[in-house]
């Protein structure tokens, strides 16, 4: 039996939160190991909507253990909140059923203040942030000033460590005309929250290598995906953490030998949130018919997403840069009714074809991307859950997509209900 690391293909939305519901009835353990409450995740089970922002997935599974790595950044009042918000929907988290990693970076109201000047600034780069101070966080953790989870446990030494921490985002706010912020209102907001958060804290790569002796299958989540990785995606139009597969030992405290499958969750078009190139963007009407049929509105921020054709160039280095086994193909519902679907195969960049998304910015601005066509289907793909119930043109286009991007589908989503999935191998057995 395999362990199991689920990432996003595209540029996150592909779907992850069904999919790893899914696969989470398999696994004993469901691990996030990087990014925060910047990503979020929808999980819709017997009619019932929860929706997941930093929370693994498997935490609505009765008998799951949920794990927040240390790859995490974690806002301790968000985590609390929502903890209390599936409370309110009849779900019981306790340790029993959730741990965090001891040394996982919080974020603070600071990070957020600091975010959101810089978004909204005129100066430099907008880069469609969340404005949850994902980034500042992460600025520092690398360098070296950030709380951690376990510093709640020993008040006595916080105080030099938030002085630490003030030396520097203070002189930021001078530099961008803000006001200090004083040691005490750091230390007010960590005490408070200290007592809501901290009994959940633990080793988690003692736990996990405890729970790979006794043969305990582990589900390890990512968030957004892997074009939004900060090395291998459309920098700087990308997250502040590494977001493919490689991403989930260092993320959570296992060897890479612990990775046995990397499943990459894949939408059946493209969508993407905030700024940034995007090849096949649509803003006429195929971008409005697929941002309609598709629901395509951001989970934690309500944004509308923006829309376009399936790219296979960017999927298949993806599954290279990220190591995808296999993909789940998600909302192939959405295409239902289209007379044809475009798939781009290849782009060109300055009069010359090429098979590959280039790192440079300019670059990934300047391509163009060329297009095969392909017939589609009139009947109804929505709830098919064996390969008998979709049209025969539906599975030419699965068929066509496994060629192009040099992966087979495992798995084929077919609604947002966790039921409405058709195995074709399970990624828990290799």
């Amino acid at each position: 039996m395999a362990n199991v690391v689920v990432v996003g293909s595209q540029w996150g939305d592909e779907g992850k939160g069904k999919i790893v519901d899914w696969l989470s009835e398999r696994a004993d353990i469901v691990v996030r190991f990087q990014g925060g409450h910047n990503a979020g995740h929808t999980l819709v089970i017997d009619g019932v909507s929860y929706k997941l922002s930093l929370l693994p997935s498997g935490v609505v599974r009765p008998g799951k253990m949920s794990v927040i790595g240390n790859g995490v950044v974690v806002d301790p009042v968000a985590l609390a909140d929502e903890i209390e918000n599936l409370r309110g929907q009849g779900v019981e988290v306790t340790r029993d059923n959730l741990r965090v990693a001891e040394n996982a970076p919080l974020i603070l109201s600071l990070h957020r203040e600091l975010d959101v000047t810089r978004e909204t600034s005129n100066a430099g780069t907008r880069l469609g942030t969340t404005k949850r101070g994902i980034g500042p966080a992460y600025e520092d953790k690398v360098g070296r000033r950030a709380i951690r989870l376990m510093d709640l446990a020993n008040p006595d030494t916080l105080p030099a460590k938030v002085d630490r921490l003030l030396a520097h985002h203070n002189a930021l706010r001078r530099g961008l005309g803000q006001g200090e912020i004083e040691r005490d209102q750091v230390l007010s907001e960590l005490y408070a929250v200290a007592p809501r958060v901290l009994p959940f804290a633990d080793t988690v790569w003692r736990l996990l290598d405890g729970a790979r002796r006794d043969g305990k299958l582990i589900l390890f989540e990512g968030a957004q995906g892997a074009l939004l990785d900060v090395d291998h995606g459309t920098y700087p139009y990308v997250t502040s953490s590494n977001t493919v597969a490689g991403q989930a030992a260092s993320g959570s405290g296992v060897g890479p030998g612990a990775l046995d499958y990397g499943l990459g969750i894949t939408k059946a078009y493209t969508t993407r949130v905030g700024e940034g190139p995007f090849p096949t963007e649509d803003t006429g009407e195929i971008g409005n018919y697929l941002g309609t049929r598709g629901k395509e509105f951001g989970t934690v921020t309500g944004r509308k997403r923006r829309c376009g054709w399936f790219d296979a160039v960017l999927v298949r280095q993806t599954i290279k840069t990220s190591g995808i086994d296999g993909i789940a193909l998600t909302k192939l519902d959405v295409l239902d009714g289209l007379e044809t679907i475009r798939i781009a195969v290849r782009y060109r960049l300055d009069g010359q074809e090429i098979d590959y998304f280039p790192a440079s910015e300019g670059a990934q601005a300047r391509v163009e991307p060329i297009y095969e066509e392909m017939k589609g289907w009139r009947d109804s793909t929505a709830g098919a859950r064996t390969w008998n119930d979709l049209p025969a043109q539906a599975v030419k286009y699965v068929r066509h997509v496994e060629e192009l991007i040099g992966a087979p589908v495992a798995l084929l989503s077919t609604s947002p209900e966790r039921d409405d999935t058709i195995l074709v191998h399970d990624p828990f057995h290799g």
